[in-house]
């Protein structure tokens, strides 16, 4: 009787099977899952993957534990009373189908807003509404699909999860069962005939056998697996010539000690399984390095003030404490969770959750990491220590990922694709001509061919080239939001940069007045407004104006590239463009000013004289070798005959430029075939940050961090700028010489392998081999680009 396999599972079906909609299930539980996914309109869960489900358990009450909000709290990542979002291990992610309906949960509960999926972790991030949903809704509902949660609360408190040692073990089989199959192979290797051959020729034979049944069953698989899942999608991985060089070697040395031909490659096959598994283990090994150094170390320069007895003075994110007051102005990120203390709190979450949509609070209540004041000034209390890796995930929030294509990614994946179906076909080539001339050859050639092509080093050049340079950028100050802003960086050819804070140094302005002297109440109530905002000209003046009583505020209003509205219950004041605050003159205005009126009455200007960066001349003059430079500012042309003697004479100077300006500008030169680096404050410029190939950030004392960007830089750093490019141009050359390197290699070794001359032993040692010296070739190169850079 033909055995019947659950549609869902794959199980057996032992007993008796379920039929539903012409499909056999295993039991109760597997027929209701492909119920759910059918009227769900999911079914296409089965046409990524055979038979990927898993027979829900009977979890009745286990999860009960999830109703008490002591322990809910310890669990979520964030919780504004409308919107949760929690980060759950889920042990049975596996294949593609699993991605594939855990990212579209929505489709099963429109209460889940977002799900995403870290393959490599297995975890899935939900976003959902608790109006009539919760976490034990969701954990149930993962779990009636095959998806039960792994929920350890001790885990959620140190913040780790258990480490994977399944590489470890798989060496130390691959090790073990290779070091005794070379033991074996002496008497082969020596031709001891008397020994061998008249006593314990079958016995060594079928125990070298037996050594490899774990290696290629156990510690192999994952090439298989992976292979497998390759061909299934119709793509050739590169793990699909090393499955099919260890199916080879396996099923011919089986071959030849079954009907007694000879003993086989199984030195050759247990030897391939080990050095392959020692390589992955390096390769793991120094990229959980590089991610360390990247998530963990200090990674922002952005600061928030701090209040300290009446005193304000900017303090760096990851020196926040527990208890520490903490001064939030309009437009700012709240870096930690806080409760809030004074003012008008209206937060936009936009950034953890995707919802625009603010949400008031008043003193007392929780402020959650990651939200963005956008009423003005509001004063808070930490509850804890900021942590740089959540910050990280903030910044990288798929939300805010602008599709920037990363041509030099698809090259290396092209490149490793068609090098795959190239060794595929010189392999077949190869041990076709062999079978014509020396047939004892043959197998042995395929073999090595396979084993000695592989185009791992290939795949290996660019992600150890730019993670390691990622680090050495982030140590020096500039901070990248992933590895491919690497590589954009090195295409650019035009570089647009706004004036005020970005080429100037606020810290360094001064002003004068001019106009009717301000009332007492009338300054208070000035610097009160500039308090809350983070536009460069308010924090310039708000460092130069004298002391005054901050007074409270009943309105504050900031609008973007205009000015300020506030008011303190007696008076409204307005700070900004003359225009702004109602004030119209027939000429045109020749400096950088800042105009106020004070309940509608137009009272004076503070007009700035600007310094800008050091080094901004010798900056621009290197630039000007290779790209296009462009000043694109929002302020008049005051400024512009300074900046012609200070910059070169091909510069462009285009002012009274408003945000939206700005955007269609970068646009347009887009349009004509210009790879444009925007650098700007990243308050008035997010559109035009988010609109180039690269936006960069100048973080001064400020705590403006806007999804927006692709890289943060330290104003100290702003004179090294050409240095960072250069650096990026020098890696994608890096990568290229691997490259080049890697093909020699393959070039040679397949000659060896083609004319016969390269046992597959020898080839499975050089392997590795190849992909190791390709990261120790990437490392170093990186390590002296960031010495120069130094």
């Amino acid at each position: 009787m033909e055995q019947t396999n659950c549609f869902h599972c794959g199980d057996p079906c032992e007993n008796e099977s379920i039929t539903f909609d012409e499909k056999s299930f295993c039991c109760n539980g597997c027929k209701t899952v492909y119920e759910i996914f059918h009227e769900n309109d999911l079914t296409c869960y089965y046409d990524l993957q055979q038979a990927p489900g898993a027979t829900p358990k009977e979890i009745e009450g286990k999860y009960n534990f999830l109703e008490q909000e002591a322990i809910i709290d310890k669990l979520l990542e964030f919780n504004d009373g409308q919107t949760q979002i929690v980060t759950l291990k889920i042990p049975h992610i596996h294949c593609s189908s699993c991605i594939w309906i855990l990212e579209n949960l929505n489709k099963l509960n429109p209460n889940i807003t977002a799900s995403q999926v870290n393959f490599g972790q297995k975890t899935v991030r939900a976003t959902y509404k608790t109006d009539t949903f919760s976490l034990k809704d969701l954990v149930l509902l993962l779990s009636s699909i095959g998806y039960e949660p792994y929920i350890s609360l001790e885990d959620y408190n140190t913040g780790k999860n258990k480490v994977n040692r399944s590489l470890i073990y798989k060496l130390g089989v691959a090790g073990f069962a290779f070091g005794n199959v070379m033991f074996l192979s002496f008497p082969e290797y020596f031709e001891v005939n008397e020994f061998w051959l008249d006593q314990y020729k079958g016995l060594f034979r079928w125990l070298m056998f037996a050594y490899s049944l774990p290696v290629v069953f156990y510690a192999g698989r994952d090439y298989f697996i992976s292979a497998f899942k390759g061909l299934r999608s119709k793509i050739l991985n590169i793990d699909v010539p090393i499955a099919l060089g260890i199916l080879v070697l396996f099923v011919r040395s089986t071959i030849e000690i079954i009907f007694d031909l000879g003993a086989g490659f199984f030195d050759s096959l247990t030897g391939l399984v080990f050095f392959l598994l020692l390589g992955r283990f390096f390769q793991q090994k120094t990229y959980a390095y590089l991610s360390f150094e990247r998530d963990y170390k200090s990674y922002f320069p952005i600061a928030v003030t701090k209040l300290d007895q009446g005193e304000e003075s900017p303090i760096q994110v990851y020196d926040i404490q527990q208890g520490d007051r903490l001064l939030i102005r309009n437009e700012e990120l709240i870096p930690v969770d806080a409760i809030l203390i004074n003012g008008n709190a209206n937060v936009d979450y936009s950034f953890v959750t995707g919802e625009s949509e603010s949400v008031h609070k008043v003193s007392g209540d929780k402020l959650f990491a990651g939200g963005k004041q956008t009423s003005g000034v509001i004063e808070v209390e930490a509850l804890k220590s900021v942590e740089q890796s959540y910050l990280t995930q903030l910044w990288s929030n798929d939300v805010f990922n602008k599709n920037k294509e990363d041509a030099f990614t698809t090259l290396t994946n092209n490149i490793s694709k068609r090098f795959t179906i190239a060794v595929l076909s010189i392999a077949f080539l190869a041990t076709s001509y062999w079978m014509l001339v020396d047939m004892s050859k043959a197998m042995n050639v395929f073999t090595a061919v396979l084993i000695i092509a592989c185009p791992c080093a290939i795949a290996l050049a660019a992600p150890f080239t730019l993670g390691n340079l990622l680090r050495i950028f982030g140590k020096l100050k500039f901070y990248l939001k992933n590895a491919s802003v690497i590589e954009q960086l090195a295409q650019i050819n035009t570089i647009i940069f706004d004036k005020t804070g970005t080429i100037t140094a606020n810290k360094k302005s001064t002003a004068n007045y001019e106009g009717i002297q301000l009332s007492r109440e009338e300054e208070a109530l000035l610097k009160s407004s500039l308090r809350g905002s983070n536009h460069p000209l308010s924090r310039s003046l708000y460092q130069l104006l004298a002391e005054h009583q901050i007074v409270p505020l009943t309105n504050f209003e900031e609008h973007l590239g205009k000015g300020i509205v506030a008011a303190d219950g007696s008076n409204t004041i307005k700070i900004g463009s003359p225009a702004f605050v109602g004030q119209v003159s027939a000429l045109p205005e020749l400096s950088t000013s800042v105009h106020i009126s004070s309940n509608d009455q137009y009272k004076g200007k503070y007009t700035f004289y600007n310094s800008y960066r050091p080094g901004l001349s010798k900056l621009f003059n290197k630039l000007k070798r290779t790209f296009d430079l462009v000043i694109l500012s929002g302020d008049n042309e005051g400024e512009a005959e300074n900046l012609k003697k200070l910059l070169p004479t091909k510069t462009k100077l285009i002012f009274n430029q408003k945000p939206q300006d700005k955007l269609e500008y970068i646009k347009y030169h887009q349009s004509e075939g210009a790879k444009v680096l925007m650098v700007g404050d990243g308050l008035n410029d997010a559109g035009a940050l988010a609109q180039s190939e690269v936006g960069i950030a100048i973080s001064e004392d400020i705590n403006v961090f806007s999804p927006a960007c692709d890289a943060i830089l330290d104003a100290g750093k702003f004179n090294q700028l050409n240095d960072y490019i250069m650096a990026s141009k020098s890696a994608i050359k890096i990568i290229k010489w691997s490259f080049i390197f890697s093909f020699i290699y393959n070039v040679i070794g397949l000659y060896f392998a083609v004319t016969g001359q390269l046992k597959p032993v020898i080839a499975a040692i050089l392997m590795p081999l190849s992909s190791i010296s390709i990261v120790i070739f990437t490392t170093v190169a990186t390590n002296y680009l960031g010495r120069k850079l130094k």
